[in-house]
């Protein structure tokens, strides 16, 4: 079986898309030893090169790399995945050749690689694994200052739900807010700067202060009228962006419940 040759800290990373990037920037500028980021083509030199690699592919393309730097040789260091929705598991090809396997998912949207390095500094990060994988995994957090989140490999799907609801459905909302205003006669360009302030407020409110202090509006207020008023407008728009307002709206509904209760 092949080993890995040269720097056993020398580290590899299988993608070259943009979180593959935005690590490999970030390690860079910490220090640490990133020899190469492979693309599709070039993954299967990697275990002759690096000990530890990390595995920045999307979800349905993981578990072919493994298979890929398996058959390359791969038989001990590190494997770390990037994924937010499988555990260790998806890296099965890699763990039964004695490779300890284990998840460092960034809880950070990545735009581009130079947003992501940046972005990434302070951030999150899911891991899970083997006992050497997860103390990598907690090496690399602490470079980046960031912050572990233990999470079970069980729990992942319903950890990277949160994550998808707080980052891509907030940019959902947005859009269909934007869309409303649309509607009224705003154009899309004055919508989103008249929204911003509002969205920045009511985000950094709600993380500070907490959900339940930050509600305002007529859900909080039980203005029922307004919220009827509302519903009869959305019948003129599209039927996805109706769903979202009440569904949304119940969600708000129990909130603002909650948040009575620990009032009284």
């Amino acid at each position: 079986m092949m080993k890995t040759i040269g720097d056993n800290r020398a580290i590899g990373i299988a993608g070259a898309g943009r979180v593959g990037q935005a690590l490999g920037r970030l390690l860079v500028e910490c220090g640490e030893p990133v020899i190469a980021i492979a693309g599709r083509d070039t993954i299967a030199e990697l275990p002759g090169r690096a000990a530890r690699i990390l595995i920045a592919v999307p979800d349905d393309a993981l578990s072919g790399v493994a298979e890929t730097l398996a058959g390359a040789g791969m038989s001990d260091g590190i494997a770390l995945h990037t994924c937010g929705t499988r555990g260790p598991e998806a890296l099965a090809a890699l763990s039964a050749r004695g490779v300890s396997c284990g998840v460092l998912h960034p809880l950070q949207t990545v735009a581009s690689p130079s947003q992501g390095a940046a972005a990434l500094k302070g951030a999150s990060f899911g891991v899970c694994g083997d006992r050497e994988a997860v103390a990598w995994a907690r090496r690399i957090v602490e470079l980046v200052e960031g912050e572990v989140l233990e999470i079970q490999p069980e729990s992942q799907p319903l950890y990277h739900a949160a994550a998808v609801m707080a980052s891509n459905y907030v940019v959902g909302l947005i859009d269909a807010a934007a869309l409303l205003m649309g509607e009224a006669g705003i154009g899309r360009a004055q919508a989103l700067r008249a929204l911003a302030p509002l969205v920045r407020a009511s985000v950094e409110n709600a993380l500070t202060m907490g959900p339940e202090a930050a509600l305002t509006g007529p859900i909080e207020r039980g203005d029922v009228e307004t919220v009827s008023a509302h519903l009869r407008a959305l019948s003129s728009v599209p039927e996805p962006i109706r769903e979202l307002y009440r569904h949304a709206g119940l969600h708000v509904a129990g909130l603002a419940c909650r948040k009575l209760r620990n009032h009284e």
